[in-house]
């Protein structure tokens, strides 16, 4: 794993280029970058302070934001053109709407929506009901 760029938004928030590559056979590659952004959640993205506690306690005081893009079987001589590909489809495509001023809070929201949509798979650590 290897830090391509960091990428700074125009909300402040910064993209890291993570290069996961690595050899398929003797002459091809399978070509793969994670897109990561660290986000730090505020209390004030949420409509009640509980919302805030619980995102907070499954995901953490910082969430990440992941996206993959991967091609397979790359002849390695095509490979960083391959990358810069990437880069540029998510530049165009993925970038504009991750610079958006409100992304930080929406994505918030959107964690804490998760959380309760399959409330089972995040009650680690907490008590759950039984019933007698």
């Amino acid at each position: 794993m290897q830090l391509r760029e960091s990428i700074l938004l125009a909300n402040g928030q910064t993209v890291e280029v993570w290069d996961l590559s690595r050899p398929i056979a003797a002459d091809t590659q399978k070509v793969e970058l994670l897109f990561r952004m660290t986000l730090e959640l505020h209390p004030g993205d949420f409509d009640l302070p509980d919302h805030y506690a619980e995102v907070q306690r499954v995901f953490g005081a910082e969430p990440s934001f992941e996206y993959r893009m991967e091609r397979s079987f790359v002849p390695h001589l095509q490979g960083e053109r391959t990358v810069q590909e990437l880069i540029a489809a998510f530049g165009r495509d993925t970038l504009p709407y991750l610079a958006r001023p409100d992304f930080p809070r929406r994505f918030a929201r959107s964690r804490y929506r998760e959380i309760t949509k399959d409330p089972y798979r995040y009650a680690v650590g907490k008590e759950k009901e039984t019933t007698a």
